[in-house]
């Protein structure tokens, strides 16, 4: 079996796993749109495109892998389905392990950005990606470190200490700077230590600065929209203590 074939296992049991937790809740009565079932499967789908053994290849495949695909899967919440199908038992514990003080430092955003954008500067401005080029294991890192940034970032699950709107915003700024700033040294000099052809290498650099930020304005976009959430709802309560009607 290829190494891209081993990778449609955990795909297949993520998609199992989240659909028996959707089909516990909507068996018990309880409501969980299906659109998010949608998602989920699209994330999934999105981190299984393989990649190319081009420049423009595998900056598509850290694009789709480490950054699309987590706003998908972030996006459908399964965490918060977990913690609402799984044993009363099994939520609390789930819950101690996500208040934990690690599981705090690692979502907070500065230090989620810091991970994310800190190993791409790392891999692509070193020798790191001459020695080792697109191992499974880098796939994986790709992928864990912009999920957990997402995570961060987005704040659609629940987690510990939740970080201001400002925190948030801030760090996604600083980390959409710094990918920028990352795709245009590429576009004018390959990673230490690897020859590539000058058109390869300046649109792998056009692709990593253009598609990155599409998926950081559509991370914008959520922080966008549940801060005008949170300013509803704080003229809401205001309004009811106030007696005065909220502004339309």
């Amino acid at each position: 079996m290829s190494t891209h074939a081993l990778h449609h296992v955990p795909a297949l049991l993520a998609i199992m796993a989240y659909e028996t937790g959707a089909w516990r809740l909507r068996q018990r009565g309880d409501r969980w749109p299906p659109g998010r079932d949608v998602v989920f499967g699209a994330g999934v789908a999105v981190a299984l495109v393989p990649g190319t053994s081009s420049f423009t290849g595998h900056v598509l495949h850290h694009v789709l892998l480490g950054m699309l695909a987590p706003v998908l899967l972030v996006l459908a919440r399964p965490m918060t389905l977990l913690l609402r199908a799984v044993p009363t038992t099994t939520r609390r514990r789930l819950k101690q392990v996500l208040g934990s003080w690690p599981a705090g430092v690692l979502v907070f955003p500065p230090v989620a950005a810091v991970l994310e954008v800190g190993s791409l500067w790392l891999l692509h401005r070193t020798h790191l990606y001459a020695a080792i080029g697109d191992e499974p294991w880098l796939h994986l890192h790709v992928f864990l470190t912009g999920l957990l940034f997402t995570t961060a970032i987005c704040r659609l699950d629940p987690l510990r200490h939740r970080a201001g709107l400002g925190v948030r915003a801030g760090a996604l700024i600083g980390a959409a700077a710094a990918h920028a700033v990352l795709a245009k040294t590429l576009y004018v000099s390959a990673p230490p230590g690897v020859v590539l052809a000058v058109a390869d290498r300046q649109a792998g650099a056009e692709l990593m600065y253009y598609g990155g930020d599409v998926v950081e304005l559509g991370l914008a976009l959520v922080v966008a929209l549940q801060w005008y959430a949170a300013r509803g709802r704080a003229e809401a309560r205001s309004s009811r203590r106030t007696g005065v009607p909220r502004r339309a």
